[in-house]
């Protein structure tokens, strides 16, 4: 049952992620990777929340471990960064990773704090 759970909610995670990449690109047309930027953020955000106020062991895993694992994506961040350093844009890069980090473990303590209010 728990594969289940994960693959449903992996299934439905990498959906979000997609569709909302999408609507991303469309309304910023910016060559910054800005959707990848805030699916990551949101995504540790709810995680953070949900590590804060779940005791539930199938929940976690249904939006922990499936949606949440698939609607972030450390390969994208990775790709995207590592591309712009190879386009020359150096400074975009070393900010596009350094504030993802930065602000991501922002997202997840802020999540965290939220739910434990």
């Amino acid at each position: 049952m728990e594969y289940m759970l994960v693959g449903i909610g992996g299934i439905l995670g990498s959906l979000s992620r997609y569709k909302l990449g999408k609507i991303i690109i469309l309304k910023t047309k910016s060559t910054f990777p800005i959707g990848t930027f805030i699916i990551n953020i949101t995504g540790a955000f709810l995680l953070g929340l949900l590590t804060s106020i779940n005791s539930d062991n199938s929940i976690y895993s249904f939006i922990g471990d499936g949606f949440l694992g698939a609607y972030t994506t450390f390969s994208t961040f990775m790709y995207e960064g590592f591309s712009l350093f190879k386009n020359n844009r150096k400074l975009n890069a070393v900010f596009y990773i350094g504030i993802s980090i930065i602000i991501g473990i922002v997202g997840y303590s802020m999540g965290y704090g939220i739910g434990n209010l």
